[in-house]
């Protein structure tokens, strides 16, 4: 055992700098998450993340660093979990839906418009997918907030913008709702940053292997000047590094120690192992 701690003692004879990181936890809000007031009043296919009015959904959210401005300075973050608000204020029946969540970095801060048609994003990083049922009657006349913690915490480079596709699908058509007991989400007022594809037959994700892909046209049923949902983004970051020095005694360079622990200097050892600045000398 003395040999051991010998040995770590001469080794923390030297000095170490070394950066202390703090892995912290961090929020952001799209929109007044914490206190919505505004309902979506748009047509069921311009409604984002997802309505139920259809079986077949998906939607594409363009969060550009004006919308995550309080990541500045922070650093690359990872995402870990997302959230959205909607109001219940007619939706009586359980609805089951298979969601899937994609979220990519981009550079891009606008949908890309060819020949006067809007484009979707190309996607194909998978972070979340599970089937979840709600139970409407449960949540009547209230703010419900459908939250989602990644399968996989997606990594966001630091200036980059975020693309979020959503996509969510019933089995069959009967487990919609009717009309004007669409449960709207709530919007923040951030129009144009949001893309929607709705149908009764076919997923979005069907549609992105067809032909139509990336087209976003009226008579596919889909939105293509959507507002931003409100938003909550639950992340992590490393917070403020500090240097830390460890000091130790000065080295003694005629200093020598045997594997018992017994100091010896220079020009007085008899044969033997020992520990000098750290490393081992053997003595003959």
């Amino acid at each position: 055992m003395k040999k051991f701690y010998m040995i770590l003692a001469a080794l923390a004879a030297m000095t170490v700098s070394a950066q202390a990181q703090n892995v912290k936890q961090g929020t952001i809000e799209v929109g007044d998450y914490s206190a919505p007031t505004e309902i979506y009043n748009a047509s069921y296919f311009s409604v984002a993340p997802t309505n139920f009015y259809l079986a077949h959904t998906g939607s594409q959210m363009l969060f550009t660093a004006a919308e995550l401005a309080d990541l500045d300075g922070k650093g690359d973050v990872t995402i870990t979990a997302i959230s959205f608000k909607f109001r219940n204020d007619e939706g009586f029946d359980d609805m089951t839906r298979n969601y899937k969540i994609y979220m990519e970095a981009t550079d891009a801060s606008e949908f890309a418009v060819i020949e006067g048609v809007k484009q979707f994003f190309d996607f194909d990083n998978l972070v979340y997918e599970a089937n979840e049922t709600y139970a409407m009657l449960d949540f009547l006349y209230e703010d419900v907030e459908f939250r989602f913690n990644l399968d996989e915490p997606f990594i966001l480079p630091e200036g980059k913008n975020l693309l979020v596709t959503f996509v969510a699908d019933a089995d069959d058509d009967e487990n919609c709702t009717w009309g004007t007991d669409c449960i709207p989400f709530y919007t923040s007022g951030i129009l144009g940053k949001g893309m929607t594809y709705t149908d009764n037959t076919t997923s979005f994700l069907e549609y992105a292997q067809g032909d139509d892909f990336p087209d976003a046209t009226s008579m596919l049923g889909c939105g293509t000047n959507v507002e931003l949902p409100v938003t909550l983004i639950e992340y992590q970051y490393n917070g403020a590094t500090s240097i830390q020095e460890v000091k130790t005694t000065p080295v003694e360079d005629d200093v020598y120690y045997n594997l018992m622990g017994q100091r010896f200097t220079a020009g007085n050892l008899p044969a033997g192992i020992y520990i000098h600045n750290g490393k081992k000398v053997v003595v003959r």
